[in-house]
């Protein structure tokens, strides 16, 4: 829908005031608090804005750089799109939590459907290269956590919140992909065909400018989002040098709940999970230690067309990611430290039932796995 000229105003206002240099999202809300909106922050006289912006900052606001009004102009294009939105703290659809943070962006950059952004929202995050059964955790879990009512936020990163987001758009709430560049670069790109399904159910979100790149610094930015517009966070598979124990640290300082699945002590995924809950975060076995810790929400869909809540203990029939772990055998591998229905292992090796059967007989034999009595598989601890 085109902006009407007073909306585009506005905008141009608030997007002036986000890609100043020095104008970072602490500073932007003092002015706020101090000014009011942005037009009336750029209509301020000298001393009022030297006064709270300081000298430097002050004089960069002032001056009309070509090179910003570019990218306002450009952001003013790129919102003309029918699901492309600029949402600002002004706005009623403003994730709510997120103003509750002292570092909250002025502006987000939105493909998708605005108004999932309002919806209470669990985040499901976790490693990148995870074994088959915590991606089945994370579609269940996120599954489950959405039929309840619960948008889903991740970061659309390979592993864990590529499942988060999968298990989502499966159970009808929504799903929240919070981006480390701009919103129209999507990163890992062979996400593009998920965040083209995420924009169709939810939201892409990103605070940085369009056309950001990936770049290092930008991901703890990401993952703050992720932490400050949830009511709590879940840690499905986590190492102890992980992006994902940041964002869990990050909710804990929000004063958002922290989750955290335990695993195998032998797992080095496991290892995350379990400083989070040495630490205090709640220990997860189902979707109802979750939904214990959270408020009561309303499903945003009809109670006719509601799909039936599933368990977080079921498995999805199919797995859309294979995922490359550094390990000599590559079943063992994705097998990981937890017992496995071989049939999950086949969807998540892209390999024929029969196949994989008879590599697991090769493995039993050799005394590499163990296979329990209701059929699933699992490594044998270490001796010793």
């Amino acid at each position: 829908m085109p902006l009407a000229s007073g909306d585009a105003d506005d905008l141009a206002c608030w997007l002036r005031l986000a890609l100043t240099p020095g104008a970072g999202p602490v500073v932007v809300r003092t002015l706020l608090e101090a000014c009011g909106l942005p037009n009336a922050i750029f209509e301020s006289a000298g001393g009022l804005l030297d006064g709270v912006a300081g000298p430097r900052l002050a004089a960069a606001l002032r001056h009309r750089d070509p090179e910003r009004e570019r990218r306002v102009e450009r952001a003013l294009a790129w919102a003309q799109a029918a699901d492309h939105h600029l949402v600002t703290m002004a706005d009623a659809d403003y994730p709510p939590q997120l103003l509750r943070i002292a570092d909250a962006p002025p502006l987000l950059y939105v493909v998708g459907l605005r108004e999932v952004l309002a919806r209470p929202a669990v985040a499901i995050v976790g490693s990148r290269n995870p074994t088959a059964g915590g991606l089945a955790n994370a579609r269940s879990f996120a599954r489950a956590l959405s039929e309840a009512g619960w948008a889903i936020a991740s970061g659309l990163a390979l592993g864990i919140d590529g499942a988060a987001h999968e298990g989502a758009l499966a159970g009808g709430a929504g799903t929240i992909a919070v981006l480390g560049t701009g919103a129209d670069v999507v990163y890992p790109s062979r996400h593009r065909g998920l965040a083209a399904r995420v924009a169709a159910d939810g939201v892409v979100v990103s605070e940085l400018p369009l056309g950001t790149e990936p770049s290092p610094g930008q991901f703890p930015r990401r993952n703050r989002l992720i932490a400050g517009l949830s009511h709590g966070v879940l840690v499905v598979e986590a190492a102890l040098q992980s992006g994902s124990l940041i964002t869990a640290r990050q909710a804990g300082d929000f004063g958002r709940e922290v989750f955290a699945i335990p695993g195998s002590i032998h797992s080095p995924l496991a290892r995350g999970c379990h400083t989070l809950i040495r630490q205090g975060a709640v220990l997860v076995e189902s979707v109802d230690d979750v939904l214990a810790e959270l408020p009561a929400v309303e499903h945003p869909l009809d109670p006719a067309t509601r799909p039936m809540r599933a368990s977080a203990d079921s498995h999805p029939a199919v797995l859309t990611e294979r995922i490359e772990l550094p390990d000599s055998d590559p079943i063992l591998a994705a097998l990981g430290h937890e017992p496995v229905l071989p049939d999950l292992l086949a969807a998540h090796l892209s390999l024929p039932a029969g196949e994989l059967g008879a590599r697991l007989v090769v493995l039993e034999l050799a005394g590499r796995l163990q296979r329990l009595p209701d059929g699933r598989v699992v490594r044998p601890p270490p001796v010793g």
